[in-house]
């Protein structure tokens, strides 16, 4: 079997993403390859394929449990025979699994790093006919990758005791420095690189100021209400603040963090992933280990402490394709903290680089998925127009004087306080430390009173961006004037800033309640696609495994679009293997069939949706006359239906439509006048005694049947 055609029948794709076809080849040639390709981009798949069509094992590392029962649940959703081998199961359950894999019932097993390396399980691989080694989130095995893990680089033994099975290393997220490091430490042989495009154009990208966050968050929730989204923390003490104003304003949220015991984490991790609890406030480590394709937005109330780990907790949300929002709070103090934990840490130089690439991103005024795709290598030469600043490009001001305000106050303060004690000073407060030190009889003293504080934070920001002012981390962050400042003071030099407060880029969150009522086409669309959400969250439950294992978004989306009212229909939607046909097609094939049902009078909305109801009532024996008058619609229009149908391959029964001596006399007076002159020819040949109803279906039937 074609590695196309293994798509088709166990993941319902017709054709591959990018690269996906090119690396499959790769690996079943027995090559080693690293694969850099984004979350959501089709990794899994350029393993799971050769691994199907190979005799033998294919061994997936990862260093996640989680992660691993997900995607195991999702190969045997499919049909796949997988199993996973860790420490979260009882010596029972890894017996078991042993027993599969030594009698060959295993084409996929998931196993994690620690239990790879033991002596027991090395004594397994050597009596097991192995076809592939792939290497999940390989890097962690670099020192320089941004999740490094101490077991991963134990790995190597792989090629010094199986020297002939190929290895597959695959990540989401690794810089050229992390790629050659994965090799190396992989002892990979001559491995061929797949770095995919880490575009993801279906995710929009915002940044906001941090201030006034739990407001912003509650709108934006409130605008998405039903959808699955992540709230990632810095620390664990947010996590918990943060879920618990979310369920004082009414809203089911859940946190997540390592302080809390084993079971609770899993319970939380288990609800989210059933789709019983829509929203989670996590520390990092939660959602690296969830295969869950339906996350439709995530927020970071911190800003993350570099790209890398920014784009791979981004890319938990709209890995199947489908529009998916994210947003990030940005404030200096998180700066001030990461630097904290980079000082304290190895590779500093480093870290403080990744770090200012982020604060760039951050701060960006020009198109954010540029600095995005830049920072992996990849030019977009178009802006993105699906970014805070494509959307809402920024108005600029003079700002000289602002900009002179502030830096004649640092200067007047002798370059001795941070961020919030200059902007006290600039807005004149009356706190008894700044009367203390004299502060309040400085010339700038309440210069800038009229600004609100939040507006300062952002103009001083902007001062900093713009290198007018550095901070003295050495010296507890304070603000030092640099020669370009000086220009300003003493030169004349004109400065430039981006407006803030009303002007603020946040129309994705604030945006006015539109006046527009929604049309009644998308009612229709919202009514069923949630129809098809209800019954996959009930089957789900009824089968034990996450909703998105069934079917995910995409599949509802084009279901919702195509309804399909039968399972040959139903297999030529994207994403609808052969198992899942057979499995569960006939229930959601009868649910659109219902909902088209219940709405007859909206049928002329739903594009094709009319002939797909007439046939339906044709189905249940009622005649071409009492469809008619339960549809209000003419006996001919009735005909063009059933024509319409029986020529895009419904099942007909011909006596039902006209007694074969009518077919006869239609098909001889196709034969004599032809079709090309319309119906009313072959009426008047006939003498009028058929109808043009039955003339349009066998016309049809002729056409159809003429070979």
């Amino acid at each position: 079997m074609q590695s196309q055609q293994v798509l088709k029948q166990y993941f319902g794709y017709d054709k591959f993403r990018p690269m996906q076809a090119e690396i499959i080849q790769n690996v079943l040639e027995k090559k080693d390859c690293l694969v850099l390709m984004p979350t959501g981009g089709g990794k899994s798949i350029t393993f799971q394929i050769p691994a199907l069509m190979s005799d033998g094992i294919t061994i997936v590392v990862s260093p996640l449990i989680s992660l691993m029962k997900d995607q195991v649940e999702s190969l045997i959703a499919n049909g796949i025979s997988a199993a996973y081998y860790n420490s979260s199961q009882t010596m029972s359950q890894l017996k078991t699994t042993e027993n599969k894999i030594l009698y060959n019932k295993i084409k996929l097993l998931y196993v994690s790093p620690e239990k790879l390396v033991s002596k027991s399980f090395y004594y397994t691989l050597k009596n097991i006919k192995l076809n592939l080694f792939a290497i999940d989130e390989a890097h962690c095995i670099s020192q320089w990758g941004h999740d490094f893990r101490p077991e991963y680089t134990k790995l190597k033994f792989l090629k010094k005791y199986f020297s002939k099975i190929p290895i597959i290393a695959l990540t989401a997220t690794a810089d050229k420095i992390t790629a050659r490091d994965i090799i190396k430490q992989l002892c990979l042989n001559k491995p061929k690189q797949f770095i995919a495009s880490f575009d993801r154009p279906n995710l929009s990208l915002t940044v906001v100021p941090g201030q006034k966050r739990i407001q912003k968050i509650i709108y934006f929730i409130k605008q998405r209400l039903g959808q699955s989204g992540i709230i990632y923390c810095l620390s664990r003490k947010s996590t918990e603040s943060v879920a618990r104003s979310l369920i004082n304003s009414g809203i089911n949220a859940s946190y997540y963090h390592a302080g809390l015991p084993s079971r609770k984490r899993s319970e939380i991790q288990e609800e989210f992933i059933k789709d019983n609890m829509q929203i989670t406030c996590a520390t990092i480590a939660f959602g690296m280990g969830i295969d869950k394709s339906n996350i439709r937005w995530v927020i970071h109330y911190n800003m993350p402490q570099n790209i890398e780990n920014y784009y791979q907790q981004i890319g938990r949300a709209g890995r199947d394709g489908m529009n998916s929002d994210t947003l990030m709070f940005y404030s200096f103090s998180d700066v001030i903290v990461y630097r904290k934990f980079i000082e304290e840490g190895a590779n500093i130089e480093i870290e403080k680089a990744k770090l200012k690439r982020i604060q760039e991103y951050a701060e960006a005024q020009t198109c954010r998925r540029k600095i995005l795709l830049s920072y992996f290598g990849e030019h977009l030469e178009d802006n993105c127009n699906n970014c805070d600043v494509c959307k809402n490009p920024p108005a600029q001001f003079d700002g000289t004087v602002i900009a002179q305000k502030a830096l004649s106050a640092i200067y007047r303060l002798k370059e001795k306080v941070g961020i919030n004690m200059l902007i006290d000073v600039l807005r004149g407060s009356q706190r008894n430390d700044i009367i203390r030190q004299g502060y309040n009889k400085i010339k700038t003293y309440a210069a800038g009173k009229n600004i609100s504080f939040a507006d300062w934070q952002q103009l001083i920001l902007q001062l900093l961006n713009q290198g007018f002012i550095e901070i003295a981390y050495d010296r507890n962050h304070v603000l030092q004037l640099t020669d370009a400042s000086k220009d300003v003071l003493f030169n004349k030099r004109k400065v430039s800033l981006v407006k803030t407060s009303e002007q603020e880029r946040i129309k994705d969150i604030r945006k006015k309640k539109s006046k527009k009522t929604i049309s009644r086409k998308q009612q229709l669309y919202n009514e069923l696609f949630n129809k098809l959400i209800s019954l996959r969250k009930k089957m789900a439950d009824y089968y034990k495994i996450p909703a998105y294992a069934i079917f995910t978004d995409s599949v509802l989306d084009d279901m919702t679009k195509y309804r399909p009212t039968n399972e040959t229909e139903l297999s030529n939607i994207s994403g609808v293997s052969e198992y899942k046909r057979k499995k569960y097609g006939k229930y959601f094939c009868r649910e659109v069939l219902k909902f088209l049902k219940e709405n007859l009078e909206d049928s002329s909305r739903l594009k094709g949706s009319t002939h797909v109801i007439t046939y339906a009532l044709f189905e249940e024996g009622k005649s071409i006359e009492e469809i008619a008058k339960i549809r209000g619609l003419k006996i001919t229009t009735i005909y063009s239906h059933i024509a319409n149908s029986y020529s895009n391959g419904k099942n007909i029964d011909i006596n039902r439509i006209m007694p074969d001596n009518e077919m006869s006399r239609i098909k001889l007076a196709i034969k004599s006048m032809g079709t090309k002159e319309g119906l009313k020819i072959l009426y008047d040949y006939m003498n009028g005694e058929i109808s043009y109803g039955k003339i349009r279906f066998g016309i049809e039937y002729y056409k159809k049947n003429k070979k």
